[in-house]
């Protein structure tokens, strides 16, 4: 027999009506966020800390159930604004430690998305050692029958060449059901993702969602590039929601606090919807992204850009050989130039563990670099420069004459990766000799564009005294992005492009700086579309640059294939455009000009996959972008099995392969009355037919490996005589 015991009263601090979330306290102090009528077991204190010496409740692979976070009492809250921005700060302190703790709640009005910070602060008599801090934590979510067994787990794998890889799988898979009440204990572990070094998305992307049967989404990122990890299990019959920045278990970070000091997590966000499932959960993420980005021109002008890299000099430009590429980009209606790789190379040995300097070579370009740089103003365009600012090689003279602290450091010694040593930003040498490159590159040669790379994983960081790696790797990359922001206070009209061996920095802590992000560095066109479907996942659709190499060997249905799927992101045009047929030109041509008549749309539309979120393998993918006039689409169709080199298998039978028409259901558009239009190419012959009673449209593509954008637009009703 069970004795009831009355719920302690409670009271609600904050709520998010879209969301249908409530911060309550209770009469002894404790605060947890949910909804008002849970179980209050089911619920996550507000914030989960660990300091060394007061670890959790119950040990395991969780980072929740923490001693402080619950000791963590109410102390007041405030609420205001910060421009349109409605933000609430709940204050906390744990009695025994003395640590204050502060989480910044922000939201716009109407959205359905969530911003959360936390910033503790030292207020007793001795030292902690912090090693793991939530930026947010959620508790009590549950499918539509309040159980977990109707939960849809969704995450992405990412890779070099390989980004934006989207996998399900039943909640239940991951996190099984164990029978609670036979032990009386909640299970030891749980579904987690994290970073690993200093590619912030070199593993998987810092975003991952649960989805229920009805419709409803919680999708959450965190915005770090310098480690992360999210967690998600079972608690009190419920799922929850873990968000962290780095910890001291998985990248070597933690923090001593001295009495008087502090430390800010990184930022996480929750978007949720109740209908439309992850399509709508990332039309609230986009809209989030776009309203805590830096403002630029470039994120409504979308000027297409090409780039003499891929596929075609790869590192190795001259005058002799750029000048042909910046005629024949200008010609198809290019607006920025890239060189790309390769243009301060003036080594014997070769360039990579000898850059750090960046001039421009000599041998490469007789008269000087300058001659180039007015051509490509000369044809129209902006020119712009690949550069690899945080690293310095090992021949470089720089990495004898910067002082030995401007560099990483573990254990005392310089870290080398890769021919390379990196640069540690809060060292004001190494700041102010890239101040004078960026001032001698943009302020004396006019270069309007910039790509920055990075391409070594340096590991979990550097120390700096008693500092631990990983938050060294914090200090830095927070010192990063401040100096991307005050090239750009110095420069306001500088595009940035961030790349990282392609996509494997894409996080918006860098996203919300910079312009453009590279997607991928992979080569093969018909490798492309997954990552080109997917981008929007990870990135704004106007800040997603897509590779399109169109090369003089390519038969027409090649050129328009890799053209088409840029056509909705951000066109990263390559390829020997100067040996072409007119012929080829022209297809060329025509695809930017289709781009630019279609590119003022995409800063306010919306992503949706209406055949889901693509498979490696897929043959037939599509994706789409929700406009306020149209609704765009763009499908591809891959063969199964042609080109498969290595026994490298092609993509495989899905949604209608190895027939030539798919079937694609538009569910916003149920109803509508359309007329599909071909933007582009009309050389793959496809035809479309829609059907409004089921919102379903039917696309053939009759020739394998061709993609199609299409425009669905409403009929005009009939005139009446």
């Amino acid at each position: 027999m069970t004795t009831a015991v009355e719920a302690p009263e409670r009271s609600l601090l904050w709520s998010h009506e879209v969301l249908g979330l409530h911060v309550i306290v209770d009469s002894a102090g404790s605060v947890r966020l949910g909804a008002p009528d849970q179980d209050w077991n089911v619920l996550l204190p507000l914030v989960e800390v660990t300091v060394t010496g007061h670890g959790r409740t119950w040990s395991g692979e969780r980072f929740i159930d923490t001693v402080i976070g619950e000791r963590l009492t109410y102390r007041g809250h405030e609420t205001g604004r910060d421009g349109d921005w409605q933000c609430t700060t709940i204050r906390l302190a744990d009695p025994v430690t003395g640590l204050a703790v502060d989480i910044t709640l922000g939201t716009y009005p109407g959205a359905g998305f969530l911003r959360s910070q936390v910033r503790l602060v030292n207020e007793g008599s001795a030292p902690l050692r912090l090693e793991s801090v939530s930026s947010l934590a959620l508790g009590g979510m549950a499918d539509a029958t309040g159980g977990l067994e109707g939960l849809t787990l969704h995450w992405a794998d990412n890779d070099w060449l390989a980004e934006c890889r989207w996998r399900q799988a039943a909640f239940r898979e991951h996190v099984v059901a164990l029978n609670r009440s036979a032990h009386g204990h909640e299970g030891r572990g749980c579904f987690e993702r994290y970073s690993q070094g200093s590619w912030s998305t070199g593993r998987h992307l810092p975003v991952a969602a649960l989805t229920d049967r009805t419709g409803r989404a919680w999708l959450w990122q965190i915005e770090s590039s310098a480690g992360w990890r999210y967690e998600t299990g079972e608690r009190e019959g419920a799922a929850y929601v873990a968000l962290f920045g780095p910890d001291d278990a998985h990248h070597q970070w933690h923090r001593i606090l001295a009495p008087g000091e502090e430390f800010a997590t990184v930022p996480a966000v929750l978007a949720g919807v109740t209908t439309g499932g992850l399509d709508a959960a990332f039309g609230e993420l986009t809209d989030y992204r776009r309203r805590i980005r830096r403002a630029h021109p470039d994120h409504t002008a979308l000027p297409v850009i090409y780039n003499d890299y891929m596929n075609t000099l790869m590192g190795d430009p001259t005058t002799d050989r750029l000048l042909p590429l910046v005629e024949a980009a200008g010609a198809v209606g290019a607006e920025v130039f890239v060189i790309d790789a390769g243009w301060y190379d003036d080594d014997a040995q070769g360039w990579w563990d000898a850059v750090g300097a960046w001039e421009a070579a000599d041998s490469r370009f007789p008269g000087g670099v300058r001659r180039v740089l007015d051509a490509i103003r000369d044809h129209g365009m902006t020119p712009g420069l690949w550069v690899e600012p945080e690293v310095v090689g090992v021949r470089s003279p720089l990495a004898r004459t910067l002082p030995p602290e401007a560099f990483f450091h573990r254990g005392g010694v310089r870290v080398t990766e890769h021919g390379r040593h990196h640069l540690d930003l809060r060292h004001p040498a190494a700041r102010a000799h890239l101040d004078q490159v960026i001032d001698r590159i943009v302020g004396d040669w006019g270069v309007g564009y910039i790509k920055f790379d990075y391409n070594i994983n340096i590991g979990p960081g550097t120390e700096n005294g008693d500092e631990s790696a990983g938050a060294g790797l914090l200090g830095h990359h927070r010192a990063h992005i401040d100096w991307l922001g005050s090239l750009l206070d110095r420069y306001p009209g500088l595009i940035l492009e961030n790349c990282s061996s392609g996509g494997l920095r894409m996080d918006y802590a860098q996203l919300a700086v910079v312009q453009v992000q590279s997607t991928s560095d992979q080569q093969d066109p018909l490798r492309y579309p997954p990552i080109a479907a997917a981008a929007a996942t990870a990135v704004t659709p106007e800040q997603a640059a897509v590779w399109a190499c169109p090369q003089p060997d390519f038969g027409l249905d090649e050129i328009a294939f890799t053209l088409t799927g840029a056509m909705s992101a951000r066109i990263h045009l390559s390829g020997f455009l100067d040996r072409m047929t007119p012929d080829q030109v022209a297809l060329v041509r025509s695809g930017v000009a289709a781009y630019k008549a279609l590119r003022s749309e995409i800063p306010e539309s919306l992503p949706f996959w209406p055949l889901g979120l693509p498979s490696w393998e897929d043959t037939w993918i599509a994706s789409g972008l929700r406009g306020d006039t149209a609704t765009w689409l763009t499908l591809w169709r891959r063969e199964p099995t042609a080109g498969a080199q290595g026994g490298d298998p092609r993509p495989r039978n899905r949604h209608g392969a190895g027939d030539r028409t798919c079937a694609v259901t538009i569910s916003h558009l149920r109803g509508v009355r359309l007329r599909p239009t071909v933007l582009y190419p009309a050389t793959a012959d496809a035809t479309a037919a829609w059907d409004a009673s089921v919102g379903r449209l039917t696309v053939s593509l009759p020739r394998p490996d061709t993609a199609v954008l299409l425009r669905l637009s409403a009929e005009s009703p009939p005139r009446e005589l």
